[in-house]
């Protein structure tokens, strides 16, 4: 049985070095090529496979009702585009340089989020799933690695293979990975260290039934919202910012640290997560082909939420 579980494992270190060769090769194509090929598989995605135009499709009529047919068509074959060039641009993350990295996602406003570390204290930045996301965990080039640890949070894939590699260009700047479940033990340790921390928090998926909380109108859409980000900020008082995402053209980003609150503790409950909504809504509506339209973000109705939760009742938000 032992013999049998050590061989799986070297079989799957055997899988990941050969894929992880693969994708390095890849990666080194220049960009413009990237990008070509992105422009193909978006038209085969859109036109051919057609993968998950349905779900696309209603999210966008859904969340933009008052479009016409023909640009609520434009921004759904925008948006495949775009998903084509964030796979594309994720593979060659895969072996950029720093200079290149720096070129390519600018981060505005550190200078800010600096003062906050200077202070001692640790920084709760929530993002979404705009632009590009993953070259976000390029951040450390761009703080003073004297100042905090720069991690984010992720959810270990079933997949071995697939999850090392994404571990592995996730920290190739710096960054931490931290599971999600061990986050506030994580973070709590580095500040019992003196060691202030910038932790990333994505939380716009649609969490599970038994993990809603708090509703708001986001896209035209009752909307359930992660609430634990906050929990956290709240509990280790940790300066709350919003990473602002532009797409300032193709393969280029730019993310703004705009500033929520210094005093989360004082905030009334769900405060921090309903300005968040807000402002992850102002810059889709700035830019909406660059969301994540694919995810089926409203398969939960508050209908069925008070059914499974309060027997129909409507609690108090």
């Amino acid at each position: 049985m032992g013999y049998n579980k050590e061989r799986y494992h070297t079989l799957k270190q055997i899988a990941y070095y050969i894929l992880f060769g693969v994708w390095f090769v890849f990666s080194l194509l220049p960009m413009w090529f990237l990008h070509a090929v992105a422009s193909l598989l978006s038209i085969l995605l859109f036109h051919v496979i057609r993968y998950r135009r349905k779900v696309v499709h209603e999210n966008i009529v859904s969340s933009f009702p008052n479009l016409s047919h023909r640009k609520q068509w434009m921004m759904e074959r925008r948006f495949y585009t775009h998903f084509c060039d964030l796979l594309v641009e994720s593979l060659k993350y895969f072996s950029m340089s720093k200079h290149t990295m720096r070129k390519r996602m600018r981060f505005k406003n550190v200078e800010q989020v600096e003062e906050s570390l200077r202070k001692g204290r640790s920084v709760a930045v929530f993002l979404g799933h705009y632009g590009n996301w993953e070259w976000i965990s390029s951040m450390p080039l761009w703080v003073n690695p004297d100042l905090c640890v720069c991690t984010q949070l992720y959810h270990p894939l079933e997949n071995y293979v697939t999850d090392q590699l994404i571990l592995y260009t996730r920290r190739r700047f710096g960054g931490v990975n931290i599971a999600v479940d061990q986050s506030l033990k994580y973070i709590i340790k580095k500040q019992r260290e003196g060691k202030p921390v910038i932790v990333g928090f994505i939380a716009d998926q649609a969490p599970f039934w038994d993990n809603i909380y708090y509703w708001s109108d986001f896209l035209n859409h009752e909307t359930p919202w992660f609430t634990g980000a906050e929990r956290i900020a709240q509990k280790l008082d940790m300066d709350v910012y919003y990473l602002d995402v532009r797409r300032v053209r193709r393969g280029h980003y730019t993310a703004e640290y705009k500033l929520i609150t210094t005093e989360p503790k004082k905030q009334e409950q769900f405060w921090i997560t309903e300005q968040y909504a807000k402002m992850l809504e102002n810059t889709i509506q700035r830019g909406p082909a660059y969301w994540l339209w694919s995810h089926r973000r409203w398969k939960r109705t508050k209908e069925e939420w008070l059914q499974r939760t309060h027997g129909g009742i409507k609690p108090k938000n």
